[in-house]
């Protein structure tokens, strides 16, 4: 028999020593967890709340951010793309919002959306596209983080690709943390192949502490909390 090694020795006295267990079940984890979250203050809670917390912390990390309504969303973000000089904008045309906000562009800004394989225009996506924009699945207003649930009409690139992003966010889907979109929105029992969550515009900094934007992904982040409180239907 193969004499026993020092690290061997030392893991056979550790299990010896430990006390005995059972296995824990996902209904007792999910259970620790709320129980954890009940004793802490949300936030956030009400609904005019959770808008102003989501606004302060999107600016804090330096996105640009304006409240306004379902109305007025796809002319005030049409301006301001005018304003900043876009040209070429990628969205999703199939989409609701795409089409409103298509509609709404000024002549010198063109919209397209995301209908070839990236190996077919990637330069082009690179080099050539201003801004991206996409409707974000909910948000989480202690964060001021947006939840993306990418598809095949607005894929991940569309937000990590173009030097700005800009996303729309309706308020109705704040979420005070992310305990409460996890739990709100029922994760556990089944999530899309992946979700993206942004709270700001790309970042890094070096060893100095220094901040650069736009290393890994969008410099720019702008954002339209739509107040559809008192709406029947959103945009």
């Amino acid at each position: 028999m193969t004499a026993l090694t020092a690290r061997e020795r030392m893991l056979g006295r550790l299990r010896a020593a430990a006390p005995a267990t059972r296995a824990t079940t996902t209904a007792e984890i999910d259970g620790r967890i709320d129980a954890h979250y009940a004793g802490r203050a949300p936030v956030a809670n009400g609904f005019e709340e959770r808008v102003a917390s989501m606004q302060a912390a999107l600016e804090a990390s330096h996105a640009q951010v304006w409240r306004t309504t379902a109305s007025a969303w796809p002319a005030l973000l049409a301006d301001q793309l005018a304003l900043a000089g876009v040209r070429r904008l990628l969205l999703d045309p199939s989409q609701a919002a795409g089409a409103a906000l298509k509609q709404a562009l000024p002549a010198q800004v063109e919209a397209f959306g995301y209908d070839r394989p990236i190996e077919q225009w990637k330069a082009e996506l690179f080099d050539t596209v201003d801004a991206g924009f996409t409707v974000a699945r909910s948000g989480i207003a202690a964060t001021g983080t947006l939840i993306l649930a990418p598809d095949a009409g607005s894929p991940r690139t569309v937000s990590l690709v173009p030097p700005l992003h800009v996303a729309l966010v309706h308020a109705s889907t704040l979420h005070a943390d992310l305990h409460t979109a996890a739990r709100a929105e029922r994760w556990r029992d089944g999530m899309p192949t992946n979700l993206v969550m942004v709270s700001g515009p790309s970042k890094t900094s070096d060893i100095q502490q220094t901040l650069a934007y736009g290393a890994h992904g969008p410099r720019q982040l702008w954002v339209l909390i739509v107040d559809d409180s008192n709406a029947g239907s959103q945009a």
